[in-house]
């Protein structure tokens, strides 16, 4: 098991984004490879802060994680949610000999991509298996990926000498920023790939078969790795995460593996006891109401709610009673009730009832 990702930041659970932030730049920044060449420790120590930052800087990974303890497993909106831009503000004006100062043209990792997919109620309870379109983007064919047309090559770029930066004398420190002219990759295309235009990848619409099981929460991700946008420069691509979405349900709501519904049931029917048909998510159900059961009182219907997820069995469908009131009542129907309250009465009222005596 990794380890917990606050404390391989050194930071409290209920840090804020600029303590994490904070926290990330002073380990990056001690561990970077380019700082340590050739020492594993340092390597691995900076994948792992990597990871954790990773994390604990997306509001919806670091939730999952405070819940589950775990990285959320790899619908309708898309989203792009890639790292690319992960270390640009860390190491925003490291000075010359940093990490920046040494860019080469190299392959990337594709972005990770978000959609949205949203399910019934009871699509969830059975679990489904449906389609998905998503347009990402994908390695061009044509060049493979490179940029670069046949028989054309990557050039070393003469604004930076291959760098990947320019740098200027502010006072007594010289800053490195990014060269302009080739975006920090250290290279120029002279002879771009006709079909992308030089960019390596094409955007295009890719139809993928998503497999929700039974029991997924509501807002819940699946990771499917390698759906995400193609790499640059033969880069591989980058994962997609596909966080379900259930709709309301017209009658029942969700709680943990448990259902909820009202059911109004009559005077009679509460004081004299009844057995009545409700319904389920599959269907309906013969349901017993005990002589005397009170308004506001649960009843349930023991494994009729969701699956669990992670473990055996099914949750309860669970009715709150609810007193129905007869807005008017036939001749017949007054009568009986009359009678029942003057019985009442003789038997010392409602009140004496109500309050025990």
């Amino acid at each position: 098991m990794p380890r917990d990702y606050y404390e391989v930041l050194g930071v409290s659970r209920d840090a804020s984004e600029a303590e994490l932030k904070k926290a990330f730049r002073q380990l990056a920044m001690k561990y970077h490879p380019d700082r340590n060449p050739g020492s594993a420790e340092a390597e691995s120590r900076f994948k792992e802060i990597s990871e954790a930052y990773g994390i604990l800087s997306d509001s919806e990974k670091r939730a999952h994680y405070d819940r589950f303890g775990t990285v959320a497993p790899g619908a309708g909106g898309f989203t792009d949610v890639g790292f690319g831009t992960l270390f640009e503000d860390i190491f925003e004006g490291f000075f010359a000999g940093g990490a920046r100062g040494r860019a080469r043209a190299r392959a990337v990792r594709g972005e990770d991509l978000q959609y949205e997919l949203k399910i019934t109620l009871a699509e969830a309870a059975s679990g489904v298996e449906t389609k998905i379109q998503i347009p990402r983007l994908e390695t061009c064919e044509a060049c493979g990926g490179s940029g670069v047309e046949s028989g054309g090559r990557r050039e070393t770029c003469p604004t930076c000498q291959g760098r990947g930066e320019v740098r200027f004398t502010q006072g007594f420190l010289t800053v490195g920023r990014t060269c302009p002219r080739c975006g920090g990759e250290g290279e120029i295309v002279t002879n771009p790939c006709k079909t992308c235009r030089g960019e390596g990848r094409g955007r295009r619409e890719r139809v993928l078969q998503v497999k929700i099981p039974p029991g997924i929460e509501d807002g819940m991700p699946m990771r499917l790795t390698g759906e995400g946008a193609g790499g640059l420069r033969g880069g591989p691509p980058g994962d997609l995460y596909v966080v379900v979405r259930v709709q309301e349900h017209e009658r029942f709501a969700r709680r943990d593996a448990d259902l909820y519904a009202e059911l109004p049931l009559t005077f009679p029917q509460l004081a004299l006891g009844a057995e009545v048909e409700v319904p389920t998510l599959d269907g309906t159900g013969k349901l017993k109401v005990p002589p005397g059961t009170q308004p506001g009182q649960v009843l349930r219907l023991r494994g009729k709610g969701m699956p669990h997820l992670r473990g055996r069995g099914h949750g309860d469908a669970c009715y709150q009673v609810v007193l129905e009131v007869p807005s008017k009542l036939t001749a017949k129907q007054r009568e009986a009730l009359e009678a029942f309250d003057r019985a009442m009465q003789d038997e010392g009222g409602w009140v004496k009832k109500i309050l025990g005596g």
